[in-house]
């Protein structure tokens, strides 16, 4: 659940950003100098969070007035190590904490934190990773809890897609890579695993909401629509002239999340009922002609 400190926007007296030159945080950046809060954007030339003197570094750049916002993370996680390193990264923000205390804190986590059901998903649902890039968001959260005093809350976007997205992940930022270059798609078996897809702008809106409201709590970012890879694969190419073909290919394994996974998004339309998500096929549609803006403004 999560409740607002205020009922109505009040900009943050700054906000700063772990992580702002991700995919996430640079849209949130972005966005909020758009709308004119001040922001201290860091990435990791700005503070190794691996780095000994990474809490102490931090700390001299918090203020008690500020908002932070969490997103700087080493993902997938695929390997042990992979999971020691994000943990020692906000072993390095919890100390910073333990010295300065800022008026509130925003961690960007994700729904790999749940465990597979075949109901729709909601943010009191179980908790129980069935991966290590869960694990990993789950125990930092645990972390953070214990380390903050202030509001806190946890946003857990499912699988995003945008413009400047750096990942090739399975979905419509491959698909679309693949279309553009005039290469086959091809799905894991029949594309037939149904999955919520959320735009990164509209994550965006709603990080900078929660920073707006001072709230607290858990959110997801999941638009409460499921769609095939297969559906998905074929909103891509409908945007393509001469679109390359579709074809399936033999499963290796089993389906992720037993090919259904589903969010019920009450709670965002409880906390911001003037908030929308972009349907998938209106955000594709918006993905593929920012980047081609982006293409011919070079």
């Amino acid at each position: 659940m999560l409740k607002h400190l205020y009922d109505q926007s009040i900009k943050p007296a700054r906000v700063v950003i772990l992580g702002a030159l991700g995919f996430v945080g640079s849209t949130v950046t972005e966005r909020l100098k758009l709308d004119g809060v001040p922001t201290l954007a860091l990435g990791r030339q700005d503070v190794d969070l691996i780095a000994e003197d990474a809490g102490a570094k931090l700390a001299k750049l918090l203020k008690a007035e500020d908002s932070l916002l969490v997103i700087s993370a080493q993902a997938p996680v695929k390997d042990n190590s992979m999971l020691e390193k994000n943990i020692r990264m906000m072993s390095s923000v919890c100390d910073a904490l333990g010295k300065v205390t800022p008026a509130h804190v925003v961690y960007v986590s994700s729904d790999a934190v749940y465990a597979d059901s075949m109901k729709a998903l909601n943010e009191t649902s179980c908790a129980q990773p069935g991966s290590l890039h869960g694990v990993m968001h789950l125990v930092r959260e645990v972390m953070l809890k214990n380390a903050c005093v202030c509001p806190l809350a946890f946003i857990r976007p499912t699988l995003i897609y945008g413009v400047n997205d750096p990942h090739n992940g399975y979905g419509p930022n491959r698909f679309r890579r693949l279309a553009a270059d005039g290469k086959s798609i091809v799905l894991f078996g029949e594309g037939e695993e149904q999955r919520d897809h959320v735009l990164v702008d509209d994550v965006a809106d709603l990080i900078v909401r929660m920073l707006t409201h001072q709230s607290h709590g858990v959110l997801n970012a999941a638009t409460g629509v499921v769609t095939s890879f297969k559906d998905i694969a074929e909103m891509v190419l409908a945007h393509f002239d001469n679109p390359p073909v579709i074809q399936g290919s033999p499963r290796q394994g089993e389906m992720p999340h037993n090919g259904y996974r589903a969010f019920d998004p009450a709670i965002t339309q409880t906390a911001f009922p003037d908030f929308e998500y972009t349907p998938l096929a209106e955000g594709i549609a918006r993905t593929l002609k920012g980047l081609q803006d982006n293409y011919q403004n070079g």
